[in-house]
């Protein structure tokens, strides 16, 4: 892209608001050197990036790049075998702390979160931690080595300082001994040359023997240091050199650790650049509220209420813009001020953008395609050194366009041949557009010329545009209206700014007559194309109202449809709750019935089946009239009209039986259910009429018993524990042990005794093997002695 019209459509200042949103001078530097691109598909991916990091950022806030120092001359040094300092070692450190931050930001925050475009970065980032912490061990700040960086440094430390005690104390004793106080000119301990010494007064010097490292400005004192230190200044001149040079070692050991990081280090550093740069994107996209604009490989742009970026959005008018789907050219006209080169610029400069990566400061779904090369003469470009006026510097610009334009390039002219005359210019823009229109170029070109007005009516794949002109308060409005031709309006201005009213009728006057028809006819159109767009918009507005309450309803419909489910599925839940307790009340009933059979205490009995009743009643009222399983009575049921031999239904169990007895005192009724009989309060009971089969027993309310069924419930109700096959032969006993086998199934019992006795232990060993091979068994053993030992076998069932 030629540089020249990257500062014409302020390219430029677009780029320097980018690099204040970087972190680090690394990632501004990639923003100032941002180029637009001419591949479809790197600008695709640029926009992606861009796109992701807007996501990313909106979920949390970004990382921080300020610690991202330029580390390369410091690693191309490492290259070469140098040892670093202090200071690059930390610069590496810092960059390694913010490969760790910025990892931690792109990490996913769980297996299920999707992958974007800079995924790609958190895989290939490497913070290299043993690195990064051995310097942090080691190094303190720029100028101090931690003493536990080796074993050495801390124990030449340790030495230091204990002879550093010994010189100052034997510096403290000395001044303050009452023999020297007359000779020194201060009772204290300094340095000197790196070494201590005291102040001695200049008349006493003799008289404290030792070396003089230097005298005061004056001459009245000298800083001597006393024999008794001198050794031990020297120890400590040695422990410094042999600190200096284990610290060399050190760095020696931290260089190295990094020179095996080299390759690893400029990756990072590239890599962190690079993310700098993008989220850099991001930031500037959210602060112009742009937008992803949609490339593809048609030649035509497409803006949707798209905003100038270094206008406050405050006050931008957004356009609505197509060039290149229809028409090619688009000829814009309109009066001075009333934002045609706005227009332009902000075609121009979004084009510039959007193939640079960058979001665009318009509506989502935009569309833009790339442009090889995009070409604007705009503004006042005279140059008295050259010796060019207005017009001849537009035309020297426009003759090198014409001279690089194709049907890949976007060209943008302003005011097109003006500052020439009108006749002349006029007919010189129609044989430019032409050329241009010819070339296949796509281009905007702004003008007060009539004659291009009905230029574009009358040319194929050229359009009218103008900046709308508020007539009643005589001010542009900056909206671009495609296909309105516009007018100059250049009576009605100058009336608004002062200018006497008879010259404005006067000028009128000297218009010929078509001229005024035109413009005429113009402000007509312009009028309807208002009262139009009025009709769409309320149109829009009650279509969008229509499409809110659609939604609405779509939604409540969805709600009510999801609480109906919930509902439904509750109920079915709470049914089968009632069911599986139903089941387990049967099963207690179950046993209890055979407790019975066996002789069990029918108080006990009762009192469980009230109990049970009782559950049962409150699972029922808990479900309410869900699931249609409570059983309820007709009617009220009165004592007297129950009798003997009544056929009722006991509603707390829903099974069916005959009273043996009328109501007593206490209001219960002596009800038969098969081979259980129970008490039963008058409440619990519902008349029913007797069946055909009353003798039957005991029936469910889900369906009445009969033929087979009412046989085995009958057997199964009193089904002994014990069968005795004494005196049996082999096959009939083996032919009673099945069919007790299947009665015992059928009754729930769990453990079987079986009394075969001992005899010659054919009928014992036939029993236990058939026992043994039959699936209802789950295992068979010998009773135990005084239980009958060997004569009797014992079973437990599945």
């Amino acid at each position: 892209m030629n540089e020249k019209v990257l500062h014409t459509l302020e390219y430029d200042k677009i780029v320097e608001l980018l690099a204040k949103q970087a972190g680090s001078e690394a990632g501004a530097q990639m923003c100032r050197r941002l180029l637009p691109l001419n591949d479809v598909e790197q600008i695709r991916t640029a926009q992606l990036q861009t796109t992701d990091a807007v996501n990313r950022l909106r979920k949390k806030q970004g990382p921080s790049f300020g610690p991202l120092i330029d580390i390369r001359p410091a690693v191309m040094r490492l290259d070469i075998g140098s040892i670093l300092v202090c200071e690059d070692l930390l610069h590496i450190s810092r960059v390694l702390d913010c490969a760790s931050s910025v990892r931690r930001f792109l990490e996913p925050e769980n297996d299920e979160t999707p992958v974007d475009s800079l995924t790609v970065y958190y895989e290939s980032i490497d913070p290299c931690d043993l690195l990064n912490n051995e310097i942090k061990r080691c190094i303190i700040s720029i100028d101090e080595i931690a003493d536990d960086a080796s074993p050495k440094l801390k124990d030449i430390r340790r030495r230091q300082n204990l002879t550093k005690m010994q010189i100052q104390k034997t510096l403290s004793n000395m001044v303050s001994s009452a023999s020297m106080k007359a000779y020194l000119q201060d009772s204290v301990v300094t340095m000197r040359n790196g070494r201590y010494c005291i102040p001695v007064k200049q008349e006493h010097r003799a008289h404290v023997p030792g070396m003089v490292h230097d005298q005061s400005g004056s001459g009245s004192t000298v800083f001597i240091e006393p024999m008794a230190v001198v050794k031990l200044n020297n120890d400590l001149k040695e422990l410094h050199l042999a600190e200096e040079e284990e610290i060399q070692v050190i760095l020696s050991h931290l260089s190295a650790m990094a020179a095996g990081n080299s390759e690893m280090l400029k990756l990072d550093f590239k890599l962190l650049a690079e993310l700098d740069f993008i989220f850099a994107k991001a930031r500037f996209s959210e602060s112009i509220k742009g937008n992803a604009p949609d490339f593809h490989e048609e030649k035509y742009i497409a803006l949707k209420k798209a905003r100038h970026p270094l206008i406050p959005a405050k006050t931008a008018v957004p356009i609505d813009l197509e060039l290149g789907k229809d028409f090619n050219m688009l000829i814009v006209t309109g009066p001075n001020t009333g934002g045609k080169t706005v227009s332009l610029k902000t075609t121009g400069l979004l084009c510039l953008m959007g193939q640079a990566g960058m979001h665009i400061p318009a509506l989502d779904g935009s569309s833009l395609c790339v442009f090889e090369e995009i070409y604007a003469d705009i503004g006042d470009e005279q140059s008295i050194e050259q010796n060019l006026s207005t017009f001849s510097s537009h035309m020297k610009n426009i003759v090198h366009i014409l001279e690089k334009a194709d049907a890949d390039s976007l060209v943008l002219l302003d005011e097109l041949c003006s500052g020439t005359d009108p006749t002349e210019g006029a007919a010189l823009a129609q044989s430019i557009l032409t050329r241009l229109n010819q070339f296949g170029a796509r281009c905007m070109a702004t003008t007060h010329y009539a004659e291009l007005k009905v230029f574009a009516m009358s040319v194929k794949g050229v359009q009218n545009a103008c900046c709308e002109f508020d007539v009643e308060t005589l001010r542009p409005t900056y909206k671009l209206l495609i296909g309105l031709p516009g007018k100059s309006n250049a009576f009605a201005i100058s009336g608004k700014l002062g200018l006497d009213e008879r010259l404005i009728e006067d000028a009128r006057a000297r218009l010929d007559n078509s001229s005024i028809a035109f413009e005429d006819v113009l402000a007509d159109i312009e009028i309807n194309k208002k009262n139009a767009e009025l009709e769409r918009n309320r149109a829009d507005a009650a279509l969008m109202e229509a499409e809110k309450l659609r939604a609405s309803l779509e939604k409540e419909k969805a709600e009510l449809e999801k609480k109906k489910n919930d509902i439904l599925r509750d109920a079915k839940s709470e049914a089968a709750d009632v069911l599986r307790q139903a089941k387990e009340y049967a099963d207690i009933t179950i046993r209890d019935i055979r407790k019975v059979s066996n002789g069990a205490n029918l108080s006990a009995l009762e009192r469980t089946r009230t109990q049970l009743g009782k559950q049962m009643k409150e699972a029922l009222d808990g479900l309410g009239d869900l699931g249609g399983v409570r059983v309820q009575a007709k009617k009220k049921v009165k004592a007297e009209e129950i009798r003997q031999g009544t056929f009722v239904r006991v509603l707390s169990m829903n099974m069916e039986g005959t009273a043996v007895s009328s109501p007593d005192s206490k209001g219960k009724v002596s009800v038969q259910l098969g081979a259980m009989n129970m008490d039963v309060p008058v409440s619990d009971l519902e008349i029913l009429e007797a069946p055909a089969e009353e003798a039957a027993g005991p029936r469910f309310a889900r369906g009445t018993r009969t033929g087979t069924g009412q046989i085995q419930y009958s057997k199964a109700m009193g089904v002994s524990t014990e069968i005795k096959l004494l005196g049996m032969n082999a096959d009939d006993a083996l032919t009673e042990l099945d069919k007790y086998l299947d009665d015992a199934c059928m009754a729930h019992l769990e453990k079987v005794r079986i009394v075969h006795g001992k005899g010659t232990g054919v009928l014992r060993n036939a029993v236990r093997q058939k026992l043994r091979r039959d699936k209802r068994v789950k295992k068979c053993y010998e009773a135990e002695y005084g239980d009958g030992d060997s004569g009797v076998t014992y079973a437990e069932l599945r």
